[in-house]
């Protein structure tokens, strides 16, 4: 073939496939415009959902601008028009418990809803803990009991469950992955052990649909599930937003210098290759801090905005672990992200309950880190509606993940039980409340007697005491009506008491009620990580 002939035929070549792609991008045109003036709906409203019960529901989604859209269920009947971003969203009347229904939005198209109920709706968030599913879990009291047989008996068809899928964004986003499923033995042993006991112990107790929305990342600190705006206004939060902010905004440079190094890398690699000499070391690819899940905001921004629109009971939160280097920050951190979330979904002070961290011998952060993260959570009680479920006592030494799930689901729905639905029930072990020295030892009162106070073990454990030198001793312990006496021969005055301060803590203090005391301490002094601010 004539090298005439040959350029003639690549030409036609090229014109056909230029053809071909022009019309290939007119048909994706006209098939997104059709997806355009469909009716949609965002992820977390679909079949299976739970609405919460009580309160306004809003429904939401996106339609051609001005098109009008049509949301039934039931009796209820609203139509919207779609703004000109093609937004529209209708707030449903209150509802009550029940259900199933169906429900039917209409525009252009109809879309028909199935097995829609109306209960009672938790947010599951957090870290590994709360991510840890159902068919990873044991029960350590009682008896060793599986996951996989927890999952064969999650037969549930008012406990809906919707597990959202993870991402990063830099931006708010209005949607995310997911779907909602009933509970059976086919889809409980994936979702969150944490959540699933929570919730179908809330369902038994409280007898109306329950819906759980599993959000969680392992490994991931509080900053990430905070906003930018939360974040911005706390000066020692600020400045660890603004280094992941320039990160971001520096990575293509990062990037660019990379593909320079490796560039001169490879030459000087096939050099040395050459030479019979040993090849210089790679150049390290530069991690991209756009998908970094610790980056700050960046979890809030895809994997809790999305849902804010969306009406809750409340939430459920399992993590601290990576927030033991600023142990003592976490304080202020944790309950800024508190506040944030209620601000954001604006429903008022809707219902927070956390799991305290458990028992854990770790080796990665300040000595007694782990104690201060608890006490630091244990501060957040002191706003409304807050609660939460030891995990002190039953925790693996060695093991950052311990499997009893059971007993802390069990422990969270107590305190949902009490405090969001006013069930007359013991939620909590003692609460140490005052104390008071006499004839060199110290007397401790408690609240949450539970029917009174039980040592549990061969010996009383956990406990120390100081005298003004600020050195902790083991303390002899003693239980005397209500109160709880320590002393040590070591002490002759002592000042102050701890129990169960330490990462891996011995605990034997309950109530009769069979729940633990919480760790706490009756002094003020320093400890590890006071002072420091979150870095990156």
């Amino acid at each position: 073939m004539g090298t005439g002939r040959m350029l003639c035929s690549r030409n036609l070549c090229a014109r056909s496939f230029l053809r071909h792609l022009l019309q290939a991008a007119t048909v994706a045109l006209l098939l997104g415009t059709a997806a355009v003036a469909d009716v949609k709906l965002p992820a977390v409203i679909g079949d299976n959902m739970v609405l919460q019960q009580g309160r306004p529901v809003t429904i939401w989604g996106t339609a051609d601008a001005g098109e009008e859209v049509t949301v039934t269920l039931g009796a209820q009947k609203q139509t919207v028009t779609a703004d000109a971003a093609g937004a529209w969203k209708v707030r449903l009347e209150p509802l009550k418990a029940g259900g199933p229904w169906d429900m039917t939005i209409a525009g252009k198209n109809t879309l028909t809803l199935h097995n829609v109920l109306a209960g009672e709706v938790w947010v599951c968030s957090g870290q590994s803990n709360m991510e840890m599913a159902v068919k990873n879990s044991k029960k350590a009291w009682g008896g060793v009991k599986n996951g996989d047989k927890e999952a064969a008996a999650g037969n549930f068809p008012m406990i809906h469950l919707f597990t959202v899928t993870r991402a990063v964004a830099g931006k708010p986003q209005t949607d995310l992955k997911g779907e909602w499923v009933v509970a059976t033995p086919q889809t409980v042993g994936e979702f969150s052990a944490a959540g699933y006991f929570f919730g179908r112990d809330l369902h038994q107790a409280i007898k109306v649909p329950v819906g759980l929305i599993a959000t969680s990342w392992g490994g991931t600190p509080a900053e990430a599930w905070m906003s930018d705006a939360a974040l911005d206004a706390d000066p020692d939060l600020k400045p660890l937003a603004n280094s992941w902010r320039s990160k971001v905004t520096e990575y293509p440079e990062t990037l660019g210098k990379y593909t320079q190094q490796l560039t001169e890398w490879e030459k000087s690699a096939e050099e040395a290759q050459a030479a019979g000499a040993v090849a210089p070391e790679a150049p390290a690819f530069p991690e991209d801090p756009r998908a970094n899940p610790w980056r700050t905001a960046g979890l809030w921004n895809a994997m809790i905005a999305p849902l804010t629109p969306y009406a809750i009971a409340g939430a459920i939160w399992y993590q601290g672990e990576a927030n033991a280097d600023y142990a003592y920050q976490y304080r202020k951190t944790f309950s800024e992200m508190i506040q944030d979330w209620r601000h954001a979904w604006d429903q008022g002070d809707f219902p927070f309950f956390f799991v305290q961290l458990a028992s854990y011998d770790q080796d990665y952060a300040p000595a007694d880190s782990w104690a201060v993260v608890r006490e630091s959570q244990a501060k957040t009680l002191a706003l409304p509606k807050t609660g939460f479920a030891v995990a002190a006592d039953i925790g693996e030494p060695h093991d950052i993940h311990p499997k009893n799930k059971q007993e802390v689901g069990r422990r969270l729905a107590l305190a949902a039980e009490a405090i969001a639905y006013g069930r007359k029930v013991e939620y909590s072990g003692p609460v140490f409340q005052s104390l008071h020295a006499e004839n060199g030892a110290l007397r401790l009162r408690f609240s949450h007697l539970g029917g009174g106070l039980v040592m549990r073990g061969a010996t009383p454990a956990g406990f120390q005491i100081a005298g003004e030198n600020q050195k902790f001793v083991t303390a002899e312990a003693k239980i005397e009506g209500n109160e709880v006496v320590l002393s040590s021969p070591k002490v002759p005055k002592p000042v102050a008491a701890r129990y169960a301060w330490a990462d891996d803590p011995k605990c034997s203090l309950y109530n009769r009620a069979g729940l633990p005391a919480p760790p706490f301490r009756t002094d003020d002094w320093v400890v590890p990580t006071q002072g420091k601010a979150p870095t990156e």
